[in-house]
């Protein structure tokens, strides 16, 4: 295993800056996931690592080794890709050990590793069949254990999981998971997929036009995000933003187009008559009979667990989602209360979150 230390990264496609100035530490041992939305540069960071894009600028450490110029083979790592990348001539057995085969390893070895992975995913009643003989899941399992054999120091994984329907996603990414607490092996992981990202990593880097926006586990982004991108990039339903007007004349509020008036985030910042943008996320409303936020009720949609509402306040359409059951219907008035404690205040220009 190895740490991977990511220095002021640089990259250009001809004239197009694709990675500007990326630095990231992922210790050893660490699941990091960078997540962001198509084209922001994380599959490409991804291969710089990996050594199939070449590095422009700045400098990338494996295990306390500078890797710049050094070719892909020589670097100990593994890497797993969206399309699973098998050679379908060859069983699933041939697959595992083809690198293996490749390296010169004595026989008997080669084949205590494949059994051994075998084991880990599942895979020895699959060993002698091939690739087309095998579901989506089983393919992707097949190519885990081709990066297993070779107990890389760095395993990395490029959006495995996107060529899967929903359920096998979600199997897949719990496997991921209990495969890396198990092996403690160094993981850099790429998905556009937040819930995929909250949900497998110790380490979030949230990527935007080759700029990274934050880095920090799940649940920092969740509850303390950088700015309104990350704030509505992380979680799901996504936080609504409502633009205000902050005013600490006579205590500290933000009000709303049509005069609504509400307490300000506990936490917030602010100078008095700063454009705003209120943020909150929907599971952070409560029902109210005398204040908070009045509106109009949209659309309700029950979930079973959760009931989501829609509505439209201020102008501006909110969505609140609550673990009771709510009886209200569309055309209908609601009060909605934030919960100071985990509301955010974003400046309207820049985005920034204001904190206190």
């Amino acid at each position: 295993m190895a740490s991977v230390t990511i220095r002021k990264v640089e990259k250009y496609f001809g004239t197009t800056h694709v990675i500007r100035g990326v630095s990231v530490d992922i210790a050893d041992g660490e699941f990091c996931v960078l997540v962001g939305p198509s084209g922001c540069g994380k599959s490409t960071l991804l291969r710089m690592i990996a050594g199939l894009e070449e590095i422009g600028e700045g400098e990338i450490d494996i295990g306390g080794r500078v890797v710049n110029n050094i070719p892909p083979k020589e670097r100990d790592i593994a890497m797993v890709f969206q399309n699973y990348a098998l050679y379908p001539h060859m069983t699933v057995r041939d697959n595992m050990a083809f690198s293996l085969m490749l390296a010169k390893r004595p026989k008997s070895e080669i084949e205590e590793r494949v059994r051994k992975a075998g084991d880990i995913l599942g895979l020895q009643p699959y060993l002698d069949r091939y690739p087309r003989q095998l579901s989506g899941g089983q393919r992707q399992r097949v190519a885990m254990g081709r990066a297993i054999v070779r107990n890389p120091q760095v395993f990395l994984f490029d959006e495995p999981l996107s060529n899967l329907d929903a359920k096998l996603r979600v199997q897949m990414r719990t496997e991921i998971k209990e495969l890396h607490q198990r092996l403690r092996t160094t993981s850099i992981y790429v998905t556009h997929d937040q819930i995929e990202a909250m949900t497998m990593a110790d380490k979030i880097v949230v990527l935007k036009d080759g700029i990274v926006e934050q880095i920090g586990t799940p649940l920092e982004l969740y509850d303390s995000p950088a700015n309104t991108f990350v704030a509505g990039f992380i979680g799901s339903p996504a936080m609504n933003f409502l633009p205000g007007t902050f005013k600490s004349d006579g205590g500290r509020i933000v009000e709303f187009r049509g005069g609504i008036r509400v307490p300000a985030p506990a936490n917030a910042g602010g100078k008095d008559g700063q454009q705003v943008l209120y943020g909150i996320r929907p599971e952070h409303f409560a029902l109210t009979d005398t204040g908070g936020m009045a509106g109009d009720i949209v659309v309700v949609e029950p979930t079973g667990a959760d009931t989501q509402v829609f509505c439209r306040i201020a102008g501006q359409e909110v969505m609140a989602m609550f673990r009771d059951r709510v009886a209200s219907r569309p055309g209908e008035r609601i009060a909605l209360m934030p919960d100071l404690s985990k509301a955010h205040l974003f400046d309207a220009k820049s985005g920034a979150r204001l904190a206190a």
